[in-house]
């Protein structure tokens, strides 16, 4: 379902379906929840607290996207997460999580 280039990527990309069970996770979101163990096919909402899993649900229904910065563990991250859809229906979410710099250039373009 998903291709390659996602496998080895320098960012943790986890991916569900309309229901939240975990469809695919790259190399690196493997390695960040792996003391959860094998995640693939299990439900994500449990993992969350009542206003994620709003969000997650409001994404699911509208199709939207959701986008902020989180510290954990030392690290700045940012977090992507939008709706993955076939034939223009909502299927799922995509979460793509990255470590930033503290300080980060921004251009006007």
């Amino acid at each position: 379902m998903i291709p390659e280039w996602a496998k080895e990527m320098n960012c943790a990309v986890t991916v569900c379906d309309k229901e939240g069970v975990i469809l695919y996770m790259n190399d690196k979101a493997k390695e960040t929840f792996a003391k959860h163990g094998d995640l693939i096919g299990k439900s994500l909402i449990p993992c969350h607290n009542e206003n994620s899993r709003a969000i997650i649900a409001k994404l699911l229904e509208t199709g939207g996207t959701n986008a902020y910065t989180i510290q954990k563990n030392g690290l700045k991250k940012m977090i992507y997460q939008t709706a993955w859809k076939e034939n223009g229906e909502v299927e799922g979410l995509v979460e793509i999580s990255m470590v930033i710099p503290e300080e980060m250039p921004h251009y006007i373009r």
